[in-house]
């Protein structure tokens, strides 16, 4: 895609929400319409460092840390329980406290189910869906998640054995899986995310989070209602070598909202490390549809 002539770099701010101090980076103009970008595991808004860029010539991009990631701050006296409906009320009252009324949706693996449900719960919001390996499907769940269900069905006997997940080699092997040339991958991405995910108490946070994403399948119809009746413009454009959501999780958006578009990345999970320039160009195609 050709880039504006001057690239907008974001701002870093903290702002308290739900007792949390929500880390979150900014750029674009303050009129423009807004673009909520919601990151997933085992990452941060730090993801979205190249893309903001490509779109904040127009539009005001603003991509926050959810608790537990990044660098929003959860003090210990909030008493905090790691719970997808919980990250979604700060990711609302982190709205709120913004003041943001209308906003696109660009929601990313464990963005999806904390981003949809306030979508869910607030349709008249919402301008426009990206979900970019953001699933809301079960046929979109791969067989990588066969020991996340061995967990789920026995939370005690299977804890100890999914912290081999909170490490720097699982985050590196989230990175590079199906991508075509590894080397295209900035080291500096898993590196941050796993010393960041080494921080003390954070691998509970994290297989606290891994046994509740069970919840989220309970909310997919909730969220597939949302599609069928909000029916917004829609891009579901994925890295097609995930081993977590897999292509038919995004061909699914399809069958409740028969307008979205579907495009398939020759990439893995992380699909903003290589195709950025493709996203960001399908993503300002669909903004423009969508507001203008």
């Amino acid at each position: 895609m050709s880039h504006p002539a001057n690239l907008t770099r974001a701002s870093f701010h903290t702002v308290s929400a739900d007792g949390v101090d929500v880390f979150y980076r900014e750029a674009g103009p303050q009129d423009g319409p807004v673009v909520l970008l919601l990151h997933g595991y085992p990452t941060s808004s730090h993801m979205y460092r190249d893309l903001i860029p490509l779109l904040a010539d127009k539009y005001r991009v603003i991509a926050p840390d959810l608790p537990g990631f990044g660098f929003t701050n959860v003090p210990a006296e909030r008493n905090y329980v790691y719970t997808f409906d919980n990250l979604a009320a700060t990711l609302e009252a982190f709205v709120q406290a913004l003041g943001l009324t209308r906003y696109a949706l660009y929601v990313f693996d464990y963005g999806a189910p904390t981003g949809l449900r306030l979508a869910a719960a607030h349709p008249e919001r919402v301008t426009a869906l990206v979900s970019q390996n953001g699933n809301a499907y079960l046929e979109g769940l791969g067989e990588a998640w066969a020991p996340t269900r061995e967990y789920w069905a026995d939370p005690e006997g299977n804890r100890e054995t999914m912290r081999s997940f909170v490490t720097l080699d699982a985050t590196r092997w989230q990175y590079l899986h199906g991508v075509k040339n590894p080397d295209s991958v900035a080291p500096e991405t898993y590196q941050l995310d796993a010393a960041l995910l080494a921080r003390p108490g954070n691998e509970d946070i994290q297989l606290d989070l891994f046994l509740d994403y069970a919840n989220n399948l309970e909310m997919y119809p909730a969220f597939q209602k949302f599609f069928r009746e909000a029916r917004v413009p829609t891009l579901a454009i994925w890295g097609k070598h995930d081993p977590f959501f897999t292509p038919p999780g995004a061909e699914a958006y399809r069958r409740d909202n028969p307008e979205a578009v579907v495009k398939l990345l020759d990439t893995g999970h992380f699909a903003l490390e290589t195709h950025v320039d493709e996203i960001a160009a399908a993503m300002r195609v669909l903004l423009e549809k969508a507001v203008g």
